[in-house]
């Protein structure tokens, strides 16, 4: 059974809690990942060993939790360059689609709301050993004959 039968069986909240987006999104994710996947593999190329749900799962499941590619390398039983690669490439083609863009840094602050922004910068005291002989480790000195 692979990773996109078993989540088939997740209610809605699961889905979304471990995957980070609900189903409805990733359907559309993968029908595009599934496009632009066919495209790519045409004419020639060797087929991925993972289908292209899991090569999504494999990409939200870095983005949402962080692990590092040799965990993902090992969970999905494929080298830890290919996990590399194929977050790299499901993320150009999402992007390149233009439904899961961003927008940029001025956007973001052309739509700004924000009047002002107060930063709390107060200093508060930190105890610390106080330095004298006793506390400290003594050194040995070579140049003792």
């Amino acid at each position: 059974m692979t990773r996109y039968e078993k989540s088939k069986r997740l209610n809605a909240q699961d889905f979304k809690q471990l995957f980070g987006v609900k189903r409805e999104v990733f359907d559309m994710m993968a029908v595009i990942l599934g496009e632009a996947y066919d495209k790519k593999h045409q004419k020639q190329g060797r087929q991925s060993k993972l289908l292209v749900e899991d090569m999504l799962f494999l990409s939200l499941k870095y983005l949402r939790s962080y692990c590092t590619q040799l965990e993902l390398a090992y969970e999905f039983e494929i080298s830890e360059g290919t996990v590399n690669s194929t977050i790299k490439w499901v993320e150009d083609t999402l992007i390149k689609d233009g439904n899961f863009h961003l927008p940029g840094k001025k956007a973001l602050k052309e739509e700004s709301e924000i009047e002002y922004v107060l930063i709390d910068v107060t200093e508060s005291p930190i105890q610390r050993p106080k330095k004298n002989s006793k506390n400290g480790t003594l050194e040995r000195r070579n140049d003792i004959p």
